[in-house]
């Protein structure tokens, strides 16, 4: 494509009052900060600056009272008690700490994990780390629709599995794993159960009790509160887990994670949390909608689009779309007042295909042209209208340059062609 015709595509957007570009749609990467987490953190910045692990005064008085409530709003957030909460630096410490931590505390029992390659890469590298040092992992493969099977699951156990790792709901597409059942099948084979609940923590409705889940990875910067802090649930008892901390010095968080607790931080995860679950039920209901209603712009207005994941099991703000027979780049282009996801990741030389849609039998065509719309809390209806019209606008001007879309309207099936490189 020349670049008079990029700079036409940009410059011809439809016109929308009242919306203020760029547009932010890309909360499952992170969100703003709720204005109320802030109003509730200032204090611990200013005046309530103590030490948490200073005990022996007001300061540090003060500040310990401010992390313990927030431990009991995320306790209660997730079905779980207080003394259960592990304060990290973010769900990657997180899922590193609950995986290392389980596989070296139980390596006498077995050295057999299991997950799903969907995984975030936080669980994913850790893994390999953990390959390395001789550990035995099994990548589950997804069904079509994204999920995984939970007999599957079973099938993968052996007498050496001493840990199943799989995430609560997928960042890029959006699908809810069926972990009650995973937690459940855990339990009854005596393996305990990790879930990286970064997307569905304050999201959707989660319990560890009613899920049986043993280990949940959290953090902040997901649900409106900061980056640089969340937590790890860590199941006390029926089972106890116990878990080799991986970072060393001073005992503290029940000598499980050392390190000066980050007192703002945690005080802005905790009222995140409490305004999640306040106001969960309406949140769901309006971001389904504007979801669904985005979709519906989508589907009457172009062909050759399709929904990747399942969305009978999906979470309320995602939608990930394939737009087949556009290029990638060119789409994101003609959209660059809008931030979402693309189906491509950057790596140091090249535009690598999400392995996340692959792992879901996309070819590589098909994954470039997918987009991951996030929609959040202070998203607007007006916005959804804007993004819509001006994807839509987008696609149909790519389309018109495109010599494969002109040949499938045709009738002309793609398969049977012999392409010839020159």
């Amino acid at each position: 494509m020349s670049l008079a015709t990029e700079i036409e595509l940009l410059e011809s957007t439809p016109v929308h009052k009242g919306v203020q570009l760029p547009i932010y749609m890309d909360n499952h990467a992170t969100t703003a900060l709720d204005p109320r987490v802030l109003e509730a953190m200032l204090p611990y910045m200013t005046k309530i600056y103590g030490n948490a692990a200073s005990r022996n005064h007001q300061f540090g008085w003060e500040a310990e009272q401010g992390v313990e409530l927030a431990r009991e709003q995320i306790a209660k957030l997730i079905g779980a008690t207080p003394k259960e909460i592990i304060f990290t630096s973010g769900a990657t410490e997180g899922n590193n700490l609950a995986i290392k931590g389980v596989a070296e505390m139980y390596r006498e029992k077995g050295n057999h994990i299991i997950t799903q390659v969907t995984e975030h890469k936080a669980v994913l590298d850790t893994c390999k780390r953990l390959e390395k040092n001789g550990y035995k992992v099994t990548y589950l493969p997804v069904q079509p629709d994204g999920l995984v099977s939970v007999a599957d699951i079973e099938a993968a156990m052996t007498t050496e599995t001493i840990l199943v790792t799989i995430m609560y709901a997928n960042n890029e597409i959006g699908v809810v794993n069926p972990i009650a059942e995973i937690g459940k099948l855990c339990h009854a084979k005596g393996v305990l159960f990790h879930t990286d609940g970064v997307q569905a923590v304050g999201k959707i409705p989660v319990n560890v009790q009613t899920d049986n889940i043993d280990l949940l990875s959290l953090t902040a910067h997901k649900i409106y509160g900061p980056k640089g802090v969340g937590a790890l649930y860590v199941r006390r008892r029926n089972p106890r887990v116990q878990l080799n901390a991986q970072i060393d010095g001073g005992g503290h968080e029940r000598g499980m994670r050392s390190g000066t607790l980050n007192v703002a931080g945690i005080v802005g995860l905790g009222k995140a949390c409490e305004i999640a679950g306040a106001e969960m039920e309406a949140e769901i209901a309006r971001l389904t909608g504007l979801r669904d209603y985005m979709r519906g712009k989508f589907e009457a207005a172009l062909d050759y689009i399709a929904v990747n994941g399942n969305m009978d099991h999906h979470l309320p703000g995602n939608l990930n779309m394939s737009f087949v027979y556009v290029e990638g780049e060119s789409l994101l282009m003609g959209i660059n007042d809008i931030a979402v996801s693309s189906g491509s990741a950057c790596t140091s030389a090249t535009l690598e295909p999400s392995y996340v849609l692959k792992a879901l039998g996309l070819g590589d065509d098909v994954a470039h042209s997918s987009i991951r719309f996030g929609l959040g809390r202070f998203n607007t209806k007006e916005e959804v209208d804007y993004v819509a019209d001006k994807l839509i606008d987008t696609v149909l001007k790519l389309r018109e340059l495109s010599p494969l879309y002109e040949m499938v309207k045709e009738g002309i099936d793609l398969t049977k062609i012999e392409w010839t490189a020159h």
